[in-house]
């Protein structure tokens, strides 16, 4: 990540926080963020991360330290400790070291399976338990967010507005027309953004590697895009499953069932008409379309032109390829199922005969759901 160096933040984040640090691990993060963890003086831990000073590192930020203010206290993740807006940066509590669900379902050995699996359980539970704690306090949170001018305004279109309507521009990519009525599909599915409907508060990018497995239960540790939003963004991460993550491959079908049904009740306790199979099936389908679209948008072009790994250190993680052909072949089984947006299921078959050449593997089961190999 391209941002200000170690030594300036440290020493922001030590007068933020009011204590000399000192750095320890590098934790990670990604091309939008660093993450430490640092040593206080006298004793203990905290993890520090920071943001490029530009559009997207100061929307990161400001979503983050909400979030984190917000969730927090309830002990669903860190707690915000400090925060310098000027750097940009924040300082949480340091949860300690404990495996992921990313960790779990790319284990191999005899016992991964079943502790994959609870740990999906375990984690779809969390997150619909999450929703339900956090049930009408957008007005909490939107008091956070106003502390940091770089918050999104309220009642500013989502993001992912503009993501679904560049699906034709998406298409031209592969020399494909729009289908007729594509747009009003389109639209159909932005529908499911619009403020009001089922919403809950979700960390944002609920990925498997963006939670630990503490021995107090499931924490989670990116807030980056935390907000309010349909349910069903985030319940489409598990029949996708998680729609906006590297670490992707098939779940065993009744154990994605039985984790969405884990989450479904948890939300229904708030928003009685999901028990409805309709209302949950066509939100369902949207979100997933939505979802697969974003894909689109940071994954197609670079796929036109060569097949590059989804994460180029764990070898277990598919390509761009891959992955697209993936989520193109599940929307459209999902669409043609619901008998839903015919035109977006005619622009699935059409990007997947126009994708044929590439001839790549199905995606497989996660690692942890596959048979051993016999020495």
């Amino acid at each position: 990540m391209d941002g200000p160096p170690v030594e300036a933040v440290l020493k922001a984040a030590s007068d933020a926080l009011g204590t000399p640090l000192t750095a320890g691990a590098d934790l990670g993060g990604s091309d939008r963020s660093t993450v430490l963890r640092c040593e206080r003086r006298g004793g203990g831990t905290v993890v520090i991360k920071s943001y490029p000073a530009a559009a997207e590192g100061w929307r990161g930020f400001a979503a983050e330290a909400a979030g984190l203010a917000f969730a927090g206290p309830a002990g669903a993740g860190p707690r915000l400790l400090a925060s310098d807006a000027s750097v940009p940066l924040v300082v949480m509590s340091d949860l300690g070291a404990a495996p992921s669900l990313a960790d779990l379902l790319l284990g191999e050995s005899a016992e991964a399976a079943g502790a994959a699996a609870g740990a999906l359980l375990s984690w779809a539970r969390a997150c619909g338990q999450l929703a339900v704690r956090t049930a009408g306090r957008q007005r909490e949170l939107a008091a956070l967010q106003a502390a940091y001018p770089a918050a999104s305004p309220a009642g500013a279109r989502h993001w992912l507005h503009r993501r679904i309507e560049s699906a034709p521009g998406l298409a031209a990519l592969l020399g494909i027309t729009p289908p007729p009525g594509l747009a009003g599909d389109l639209a159909d599915v932005a529908s499911i953004l619009a403020p009001g409907g089922y919403e809950v508060f979700s960390p944002g990018d609920i990925c498997p590697d963006n939670n630990l497995m503490t021995a107090s239960g499931i924490r989670f540790v990116d807030f980056e895009n935390a907000e309010f939003h349909s349910v069903f963004l985030d319940a489409a991460y598990l029949r996708m499953p998680f729609s906006t993550c590297w670490c992707v491959s098939r779940l065993p079908a009744e154990l994605a069932a039985a984790a969405e049904l884990a989450y479904r009740a948890e939300v229904s306790a708030v928003f009685g008409e999901l028990a409805d199979d309709a209302v949950w099936q066509a939100g369902v389908v949207r979100a997933m379309a939505a979802w697969t679209i974003h894909a689109m948008t940071y994954l197609l072009d670079r796929s036109v032109t060569a097949d590059r790994p989804m994460n180029q250190f764990v070898p277990q993680a598919p390509s761009g390829r891959q992955l697209l052909r993936y989520r193109w072949q599940m929307l459209g089984r999902e669409l043609q199922a619901a008998g839903a947006l015919p035109a977006l299921a005619a622009l699935m078959r059409s990007l997947l005969a126009a994708t044929d050449h590439w001839d790549v593997p199905d995606l497989p089961v996660y690692p942890a759901f596959r048979p051993l190999r016999q020495n």
